[in-house]
């Protein structure tokens, strides 16, 4: 494979993550950053190592595609865009289709268009990254890495609604998301423990975007994100799972259209609607208010009830894992919720939660751990793989690095319904 470096972008309605690393098999780290604040006054930082190559904000507001270009100047600057062999995007829906990473050409990216109606505050950023990318390296292959991957072998009774068959054929079904995240604590937990990787274990991803993970050895058996990431417990400003009653009286009884019960749902509810504070987990951890306590406990409750339920779904529980911002960040939500699974053998090492400890049990049944992810890492994984095979049609690789036969190309029509009834779960 030809050396140079792969570059890896995740690209999000408010934030861009980047990162550079050498297209060798142990996929050697040179740089990572973020830009923070998209359509506001941007901030980037980035490092390599412990150095520090940048950490200031940007004068005026930038969208996305501003931040790309500048992103791409600059990485001119560090003398790392020359060398760049491929650009490795997050793709957050892959429908039915898309299970192994893609080169992301003219046919691919015109099916993954069709899916943004499923992911509305994701797709549309991922796929603008792609054109921006190609545009900025045209020599340079494009691959995407898709989130819903992880999930894409789960048991049919964990995929599907009660709805009619003609629906479920269509592709309304359960596909999961944070599948990047996962697949690395999934790969994190492989190195630690084997073939056992946690045993039965529940990850729980605690970022803006909240969702958890039922794995058995490694593998997801359930998780609560479905046919859309509104899915599951409340979001910083998501809503998380309401009864579908209540879309109903929006759209029929309060005359709210459609894009109007959408903006309701993604941007102005979960733990900003709950506490009409803010969205921010430390501004409500900090707050006195009444509703700002009140939308932790809601918060809290409804992630144990999701634990509770993947729980039934593994059989029982060895590992408890917390990862994501919150996960990763937040001791007195980690401290909370492990007090309501207490039931399941949890229990608490005050002292290493505090501390922010690898390993925070207090010895139980259930093992505690927060890991901190890297789904920039997976990306790499995947675009790395993905170049080493190209050439061998009939085998590629999956996000999880295991070996996979590779589809052949059909011509169907585009959307999810394309492979919903020869994929159909």
């Amino acid at each position: 494979m030809k050396a140079g470096a792969i570059l890896t972008l995740n690209a999000g309605s408010s934030s861009l993550k980047f990162a550079v690393y050498d297209a060798t098999s142990d996929l050697p780290l040179k740089l990572s950053g973020q830009i923070s604040g998209l359509n506001g006054v941007p901030r980037m930082r980035a490092s390599a190592e412990s150095i520090v190559l940048a950490d200031e904000p940007w004068a005026g507001k930038a969208d996305l595609d501003a931040v790309l270009e500048r992103l791409f100047d600059w990485l001119a600057a560090q003398r790392q865009a020359d060398g760049i062999v491929a650009v490795g995007h997050r793709i957050v829906h892959g429908g039915l289709e898309f299970r192994e990473p893609r080169i992301l050409d003219e046919d691919v990216l015109a099916k993954l268009e069709d899916l943004s109606s499923l992911a509305p505050l994701h797709q549309p950023f991922n796929l603008r990254g792609v054109q921006i990318a190609a545009q900025r390296v045209p020599n340079t292959l494009q691959i995407g890495v898709f989130d819903t991957a992880f999930h894409a072998d789960q048991p049919a009774a964990a995929r599907l609604y009660g709805l009619p068959r003609d629906l479920i054929d269509e592709g309304v079904l359960a596909y999961g998301f944070h599948g990047l995240s996962y697949d690395y604590i999934a790969s994190v937990l492989r190195q630690r423990d084997g073939e056992r990787s946690g045993g039965r274990a529940i990850v729980l991803h605690l970022g803006s975007g909240v969702s958890l993970c039922a794995m058995n050895q490694g593998r997801s058996v359930a998780t609560t994100m479905g046919f859309s990431a509104l899915e599951g417990p409340p979001m910083s400003t998501r809503s998380g799972s309401i009864d579908p009653g209540v879309i109903l009286y929006l759209l029929q009884a309060k005359g709210m259209s459609p894009a109007a019960v959408s903006d309701l749902l993604y941007q102005r509810s979960g733990l900003l609607g709950l506490s009409g504070l803010s969205g921010d987990m430390v501004a409500l951890l900090a707050s006195e208010a009444a509703h700002a306590k009140q939308a932790l406990e809601v918060y809290v409750y409804r992630i144990a009830r999701e634990i509770g339920s993947l729980a039934a779904a593994l059989g029982g529980l060895d590992t408890l894992v917390f990862t994501a911002g919150v996960g990763e960040n937040a001791p007195p939500i980690r401290e909370r919720i492990v007090a309501f699974s207490g039931w399941l053998g949890a229990t608490l090492d005050q002292q290493a939660n505090l501390a922010g400890a690898d390993r925070i049990d207090a010895g139980g049944v259930v093992e505690i751990l927060v890991v901190p992810t890297d789904e920039q890492l997976v990306i790499a994984r995947g675009v790395y793989e993905r170049l080493r095979t190209r050439g061998e049609p009939k085998e590629a690789f999956s996000s999880t690095g295991e070996r996979t036969a590779d589809r052949p190309s059909e011509t169907t029509p585009r959307g999810a319904s394309s492979t919903a009834t020869r994929n159909r779960p």
